[in-house]
């Protein structure tokens, strides 16, 4: 933590700002280590303030020794940090802007005899490259995800015959990441079965699987506080043609673009590498989203691989890559690991099978 504040105060000191408040609770956890849903941290040059109520005093001073721990008491988390500033003499204080609403923004008109400065992506910049303790952790809860995926498929083998559903199946993906040490899920768990696999972001419902479909299982865990991603495709019964055709394609897109990633492409270099074999094999119009996104305390971050993105990826960044093709009326496939860019290419940390699972 001691660094992040370092890296923070170097950015502050690069903005001219002599405090900053930080509201947003993921970044607040990624600077101070808390976890609760109340909270404002107030940097200074020399200090650093968590202000939070009473519920979390204990909490925060347990899990955040290198900051000095204030409670709001009656004045709210604002008013105690503008206490806080009158007293240490400071006049100029950064704010993150994408996280103040219009009625916070309107509590600042009553201190103007400070400055307030707007900021945007401060904290997020800095999060982009991990640090090692950060990718233990993502690792991890993938390996997590990679133990759930394999005793689905034990069940789906079993059950698929006796009318398993969807929600079964998304449900029994939670337990099994919990009872292995995930705290809950990063996101609500995709299972789609049939033509409704074309639905890239599904809601599982009482579906039950049947020969034919496809089945598409995109979900992840968190694990002390980092989140797994990762998305396997499975054919229930033998695959015809047309699903063989359009699960190699995807297969293909996504080894090529694992294949290519190394520092210093942008991030669309990488998408497009994908894009493209799909497109070549006609499935152009059915591949919509991009390529990726990182993932870290929130399960999607920047940058990302996108047709837009112009950042260029280092090493430390952590990435989804996850090519898909959705037909309407007919079903998707979707194929999704997370990888870390190291200084030479990539450390895939998903390690489940990518070949098609046929389930008879």
């Amino acid at each position: 933590m001691d660094q992040r504040l370092q890296k923070l105060r170097a950015q502050m000191a690069a903005l001219k700002l002599e405090s900053m408040m930080v509201a947003n609770l993921t970044n607040i956890r990624y600077i101070s280590g808390f976890a609760g849903s109340n909270a404002l941290l107030l940097v200074t040059t020399e200090k650093q303030y968590l202000i939070t109520d009473f519920r979390y005093i204990e909490q925060a001073t347990g899990q955040c020794p290198n900051f000095e721990i204030v409670n709001q008491e009656q004045k709210g988390t604002l008013g105690k940090a503008m206490e806080i500033v009158e007293h240490d003499g400071i006049k100029n204080i950064g704010f993150e802007s994408d996280y103040t609403n219009y009625s916070t923004y309107v509590e600042y008109e009553k201190y103007n005899h400070f400055t307030f400065v707007p900021t945007k992506d401060v904290v997020e910049n800095l999060r982009q490259i991990k640090d090692a303790e950060e990718i233990k952790k993502l690792e991890e809860a993938e390996r997590i995800g990679d133990l759930a995926f394999s005793k689905i498929i034990s069940l789906i083998t079993m059950e698929y015959k006796n009318g398993l559903t969807e929600t079964d199946i998304a449900l029994e993906l939670e337990r099994i990441m919990r009872m292995n040490g995930a705290s809950g899920t990063s996101f609500s768990s995709i299972v789609a079965a049939g033509a409704k696999s074309s639905l890239c972001h599904a809601v599982p419902g009482r579906e039950t699987l049947n020969v034919g479909d496809f089945v598409v299982m995109d979900f992840g865990c968190r694990y002390e506080g980092y989140c797994s991603d990762m998305t396997r495709t499975i054919v229930i019964g033998k695959p015809n043609e047309k699903h063989q055709e359009i699960y190699q394609t995807v297969l293909k897109a996504q080894l090529a673009a694992l294949d290519a990633i190394k520092p210093g492409l942008k991030g669309k270099e990488v998408d497009a590498i994908a894009r493209n074999i799909i497109k070549d094999a006609g499935y152009g119009e059915y591949f919509g989203h991009g390529l990726g996104h990182s993932v870290g305390l929130d399960i999607h971050e920047n940058p990302r691989f996108s047709s837009a993105e112009e950042k260029v990826i280092e090493p430390g960044m952590v990435l989804t890559v996850e090519p898909g093709i959705y037909v309407p009326g007919f079903g998707g496939v979707r194929i999704e690991d997370m990888v870390v860019v190291t200084k030479t290419g990539i450390k895939n940390l998903t390690h489940s099978p990518k070949e098609l699972i046929v389930i008879e």
